[in-house]
């Protein structure tokens, strides 16, 4: 491991909690696909399997930033052991009701209880930035480590949960993605000594959420965008290898996506750019954008694989300067909050995308679902261009904080990260 990596690993505590989080973060890219993979292989109807999956990640959206509120406000142990009991029993719900052929009206309703699964990578990535937070270069690696970690859950994921559910049994691939979460967040809530401290909530400030900050409102308006492209992709890419006749082929083709993104990733978290993170912000949301293009163009499964690949390379540094940039905006005490609404975004458009890209699919093929990915990417561009001054402005509510030179947070929003 380069020696950034391994640095950050000095401090006590870091690794049992990054481990911890590996495994209950896998679920991320397991249960989407895995369910999409579940009721097109039980029903063949891929409008039924995206329209239950975006219900999943909607009610993900709307949960989601009030369970991390909670988790600000009590800390992580009290919170997100009986949120994941809850996520875990409408998961098995679902399953249930999906192998007894229940109507459909049950799955939908296990899927809206679902949606209260905590964002464990808010929760992995609050741990660092309590480690962290006077140490801007460290947090960076930090953060550059945690999207990595993201991708390697996006490579390995979507392999588990198609390859269980089309080798073994239908609902196989959701259960153990329930089954990682499950562990994942007991052992990552076990480790009291790095928990972030919790913040009771005192006078009217405390009680407003963290998206009252116009550069939050900025980037999660984004991430619904982005949100769209993943969503679309995935569903995509499952359909198009089916109509190539190589259905299982779709999981190490969403690998070779993840992979990109991971090797950017890797490489960006050994850098230390100086200039505004604004700016770099931007431009790698318009390189996601314009990497959408040459989907549309595959006509096979290696090309799609190599275009998938190049756009890949533009997420991982993306989301990194995004962390950056919450960290930035948003008072210590929402920090999980305002991660969280970062996943909250992205569900809701996951949930848009997958939905309108299976009405399309159905209606004219595979390959247009990709029509979908490119309006989503020309969509999370123009959001970050109309946004830029809100990000480049103050934070509105924002606590003084200091780093350990005696530095303002607001001299540090200029985006240097070294």
């Amino acid at each position: 491991m380069p020696s950034p990596y391994r640095a950050i690993f000095a401090a006590p505590g870091t690794k049992g909690f990054s481990a911890a989080g590996l495994v209950g973060r896998l679920p991320l890219s397991m249960v989407g696909v895995g369910i999409l993979t579940m009721i097109s292989e039980i029903t063949g109807r891929y409008a039924m399997a995206s329209a239950l999956t975006g219900t999943l990640a909607l009610a993900a959206a709307v949960i989601g930033p009030q369970v991390s509120r909670l988790v600000d406000q009590y800390g992580q142990r009290r919170v997100l052991r009986p949120a994941t009991l809850v996520s875990v029993a409408a998961v098995a719900g679902l399953l249930l009701a999906a192998a007894n052929g229940l109507p459909d009206w049950t799955l939908f309703l296990c899927a809206a209880v679902a949606g209260c699964v905590p964002s464990v990578g808010s929760m992995v990535r609050a741990r660092w930035t309590v480690i962290y937070h006077d140490s801007p270069r460290e947090l960076h690696t930090a953060y550059s480590f945690e999207s990595v970690v993201d991708e390697v859950c996006f490579i390995f994921g979507p392999i588990l949960a198609i390859g269980l559910s089309t080798a073994w049994f239908p609902e196989a691939g959701p259960l153990i993605a329930a089954l990682c979460l499950l562990v994942g967040v007991w052992l990552l809530t076990a480790q009291r000594s790095t928990e972030p401290p919790a913040h009771p909530r005192g006078g009217q400030t405390d009680r407003t959420s963290a998206l009252r900050s116009p550069g939050l409102q900025v980037l999660t308006a984004t991430f619904v965008a982005t949100g769209a492209i993943f969503g679309s992709i995935d569903v995509s890419t499952l359909a198009f290898a089916d109509e190539q006749g190589s259905k299982s082929s779709a999981s190490f083709v969403l690998a070779i996506w993840a992979l990109g993104s991971c090797i950017a990733g890797i490489v960006f978290g050994l850098l230390h750019l100086k200039g505004r993170n604004e700016r770099r912000w931007v431009l790698g949301v318009c390189a996601m954008a314009v990497s959408m293009i040459p989907l549309l163009l595959a006509g096979n499964l290696p090309f799609l694989a190599v275009a998938l690949f190049v756009s890949g390379l533009a997420i991982a540094p993306t989301m990194i300067t995004t962390m950056a940039l919450i960290e930035a905006h948003v008072p210590r005490a929402k920090l999980t909050e305002g991660m969280t609404w970062i996943s909250t975004g992205l569900a809701v458009g996951v949930a848009v995308g997958s939905s309108v890209t299976g009405q399309v699919i159905d209606a004219a093929g595979a390959q247009r679902g990709y029509v979908v990915s490119i309006a989503a990417g020309a969509s999370a561009a123009m959001v970050a261009f109309a946004g830029y001054r809100r990000l480049t402005g103050p934070a509105q509510g924002e606590e003084p904080a200091t780093d350990g030179d005696g530095d303002s947070r607001k001299e540090q929003r200029g985006g240097r990260v070294a």
